[in-house]
């Protein structure tokens, strides 16, 4: 066999392989959506958003309650974000027993970044062009969906724009560009 002929073959390969697990989550992901469960898993949501925003000199995500924010978003989000974040909570939980023999919230701060590390490498491939397919058929993975809630959650809180980042109730000017201090919180308002 000449070498076009493999390499081509191999691609082949590739792409059936990639399309089938694609096509097998979208099916999977018909299923009925139980968003009863969300508000018991409040206190995982809050460990979760917590280890990605932790408290140090500033607020932390659950001083800003930021999964209450996380909790409505998801209700409020379409049909496929709903199921790909509670499966990605079920799987989140399955993998922290397995591994760790405990529930995330009685894990270590070690632990808890292990597992948030495992699920931020399993959410996207190496190559680009696959994660924008993915994210177009089967919605946003898990971890990247909590990590944009956690995030848009707290800046748009009050404890996270008055505290955490710097604020100005009243800008006296616009500035279009101001080039941060050292040590600077971002900004608030600009």
């Amino acid at each position: 066999m000449n070498r076009k002929k493999a390499i081509k073959s191999l691609l082949a390969f590739a792409a059936v392989g990639v399309s089938s697990v694609s096509i097998y989550e979208w099916t999977s992901s018909s299923h009925a959506v139980k968003l009863s469960d969300l508000p018991h898993k409040k206190q995982l949501i809050a460990e979760l958003a917590e280890t990605i925003i932790p408290r140090t000199d500033t607020p932390g995500a659950k001083d800003a309650h930021v999964e209450e924010f996380i909790i409505l978003m998801i209700k409020e989000s379409d049909h496929k974000s709903q199921h790909n974040f509670l499966a990605g909570l079920a799987s989140l939980e399955n993998y922290t027993a397995d591994k760790f023999g405990r529930s995330f919230i009685a894990c270590t701060p070690q632990q808890k970044f292990d597992i948030l590390k495992h699920f931020e490498d399993k959410a996207t491939y190496s190559i680009g062009i696959l994660n924008k397919i993915n994210n177009k058929f089967l919605g946003a993975p898990f971890f990247n969906k909590l990590k944009d809630l956690t995030v848009e959650g707290y800046c748009t809180s009050q404890l996270g724009a008055t505290q955490g980042m710097a604020y100005n109730y009243i800008p006296v000017k616009f500035e279009a560009c101001i080039p941060l201090q050292k040590n600077q919180k971002a900004w608030a308002t600009k």
